[in-house]
């Protein structure tokens, strides 16, 4: 805990709380917002989006840039799959790898510009 933390001397609460607790989304949706944002709590699956926000690849492909095995890349594949933060096409008996949208491209840009600005 940290000493001399700021805390409400009163009971009585801001002005503005009503107006932010009607603007927060359901707690579904913050639910959903955080396990979401969860698939990037993995710095393996952070080296993934970022090696795919540059090309398309293959899990082989993947592992050779990451050095993680293939079962390892497929599973964080799978996990980014199932968060709706990559997607995938088959060319032959090759599948090939990238991400689903400019959104993630924008949450990975944003965060390291947020990191970067920290320093």
């Amino acid at each position: 805990m940290v000493k001399n933390a700021p805390v409400c001397k009163s009971r009585s609460v801001g002005e503005y709380v009503d107006e932010v607790v009607s603007s927060l989304p359901s707690d579904e949706h913050i639910i959903e917002l955080a396990e979401f944002l969860e698939a990037f709590g993995d710095s393996s699956r952070i080296k993934i989006l970022l090696a795919l926000s540059n090309h398309e690849l293959c899990t082989c492909d993947i592992s050779a840039i990451t050095g993680l095995s293939v079962s390892a890349v497929s599973h964080q594949l799978r996990v980014l799959r199932d968060k709706k933060l990559v997607k995938y096409r088959r060319e032959g008996r090759n599948i090939f790898y990238s991400l689903d949208d400019e959104h993630v491209a924008d949450i990975l840009s944003i965060a390291s510009q947020h990191i970067e600005e920290e320093g």
